[in-house]
């Protein structure tokens, strides 16, 4: 059975750790570990590419793959998705669409996304649920002129969160944390009395220059966020 790109992953990882490939040394070709990992040269080479974007390899064209002699620690982020969030807790999730409205994006938004003037958003305000429990209150703009189809999607059925995943990837990001006070609308989806210190999240994503979304993920008091890298 041929190996997935992950196993090689793991595989070079392990061996590297072992010391069999030390640090300056060159790896086998792709060719060659294509042959020993029974796998297409495309699978290798993603393997290397990710292990390299990872900061454990260097790649050079013409020159091959070498182990980095100070491998470079790098954050990686991937947009989380809150219903894996809660599952993961064992719990029950459930999502619910408060508003949905095509608008002109706000001249707020269009200074911090690089919006053209007037440029049509779809604005989403969403709660999400653990057990039937408040967990995240969800305020989103989705640029249409990036993203059309967003016009057609069935917002009650799936979230914005999850939709955007499946449908668009990211090439730049930016996150920003903040504590806030609970406001009466808040503090009405939240469950928590207002003037309530609140953990809020900002994240506003483009793909190759192009604006995608910005979202305020605001949650109630006592939420805890964890993270690796």
């Amino acid at each position: 059975m041929s190996a997935s790109f992950r196993e090689i992953k793991a595989d070079v990882r392990a061996r590297i750790a072992r010391g069999d490939w030390a640090p300056g040394a060159l790896l086998p070709t792709e060719a060659d570990l294509a042959r020993a990992y029974a796998c297409a040269r495309a699978t290798v080479n993603r393997a290397l590419r990710e292990l390299a974007e990872e900061g454990l390899l260097e790649r050079k064209r013409k020159s091959g793959t070498r182990v980095r002699r100070a491998p470079v620690r790098q954050a990686r982020f991937d947009i989380p998705l809150v219903r894996r969030e809660i599952e993961d807790q064992g719990a029950a999730y459930r999502y619910a669409l408060v508003r949905r409205a095509e608008i002109a994006a706000p001249d707020w938004l269009r200074a911090r996304m690089g919006l053209a003037a007037a440029a049509p958003v779809l604005h989403l305000v969403a709660m999400h649920y653990a057990n039937g429990a408040p967990y995240q209150h969800e305020e989103r703009w989705i640029s249409l002129d990036t993203l059309p189809q967003a016009r057609r999607a069935d917002f009650t059925r799936v979230g914005p969160n999850e939709w955007l995943v499946a449908t668009i990837p990211f090439t730049d990001a930016e996150l920003s944390f903040t504590a806030t006070a609970a406001t009466e609308a808040l503090a009405a989806h939240l469950g928590c009395p207002p003037g309530d210190a609140l953990f809020r999240m900002e994240r506003s994503t483009w793909f190759e220059g192009q604006p995608v979304t910005y979202v305020r993920m605001t949650f109630p008091p006592g939420h805890r966020m964890t993270t690796r890298y």
